[in-house]
Parts: C-alpha cells; sequence; structure tokens
C-alpha cells in the first residue's frame, strides 16, 4: 500500500485562543486526533478509534492567524494496530517557510460496529528512513509497556 503522509492546512482562528493569546493546546490536540483519524481509516478501510496518544511535545507556540498544516503517516503497523506519526507546523501567512511546533505519536485500532478489533494491511518499510521510523515505533512501544507496569498500582 501506498504511505503517503496525510496533510491538513488551515488559518488557525481566534476560536482557537488560549489566556495567553497563542493556539491552545487542546486544539492542537484535536487536529492531532483529526488527522491520526483520517490516516488510520484510510490505511485500514474500517473506522478506527485513538487507543494512545504520547510524548506529545509542545516546541513552540503556534500564533492566531498563522497557517497550519498537519502530517500524519503510518510508521508501525500491528495485527490491529497503526502508529502514527503526527508532526504540527505554523507559518506567518508573509513567510515562505513552516516551522515544527509539535510532534507526537498517535495509535490507533481498527475496530468493526460492534467495537472488535481488526486486522490492518502491514506496513513494510522500505527507505532507510521509513526504518528509522519503524525502530523508533517499537522503542516507544517498549516504554510504554515499562510506563504501563509503573502505573498499575495508581489505576
Amino acid at each position: 500500500m501506498d504511505n503517503k503522509p496525510i496533510t491538513f492546512q488551515f488559518i488557525s482562528e481566534p476560536s482557537d485562543v488560549n489566556y495567553g493569546g497563542n493556539v491552545h493546546g487542546g486544539s492542537v490536540m484535536k487536529w492531532i486526533d483529526q488527522a491520526g483519524y483520517a490516516c488510520a481509516t484510510t490505511w485500514s478501510g474500517n473506522y478506527s478509534v485513538t487507543v494512545y496518544v504520547g510524548g506529545i511535545r509542545f516546541y513552540e507556540p503556534i500564533k492566531i492567524g498563522e497557517i497550519v498544516k498537519v502530517e500524519a503517516q503510518v510508521i508501525y503497523t500491528g495485527s490491529s494496530s497503526m502508529h502514527i506519526s503526527i508532526n504540527v507546523f505554523s507559518r506567518n501567512l508573509k513567510q515562505p517557510t513552516f516551522d515544527k511546533k509539535t510532534h507526537c505519536i498517535i495509535v490507533f485500532v481498527a475496530v468493526d460496529e460492534n467495537g472488535k478489533k481488526l486486522p490492518v494491511p502491514k506496513w513494510v518499510p522500505e527507505t532507510e528512513q521509513e526504518k528509522q521510523q519503524e525502530q523508533y515505533a517499537k522503542r516507544l512501544m517498549d516504554l510504554r509497556t515499562q510506563i504501563e507496569d509503573e502505573m498499575k498500582p495508581f489505576l
């Protein structure tokens, strides 16, 4: 299957503002989930649900009125899960280049109408960069297992 990034572009709006005058982190998280969902359902061909968002990193604030670009791409697949790398960029309307503002990995699972997991097509990395991204996803899976073990007594 073709694994081209899903890209959303739009202008941040005044309704996205936080108390500091920039785009609210919750708005960015919503955009991440929307782009991830579009990527996951495109890849799987089925309804997909978010099961994990991890390591979200806000590098710089996004200003109201900037053009925002959200890119989502599959970097690893399990039997029913899809690990998707999300990068959020923005630029001033008068500037030609985007700056990276946020990064995270989001995991979706394809499900049927009863919420039962469905198999997804296997993603096979081809380029060196894709192989590195797959290894990145696998390392993060190991770290999530450690974090979940630490959290068990508090859940």
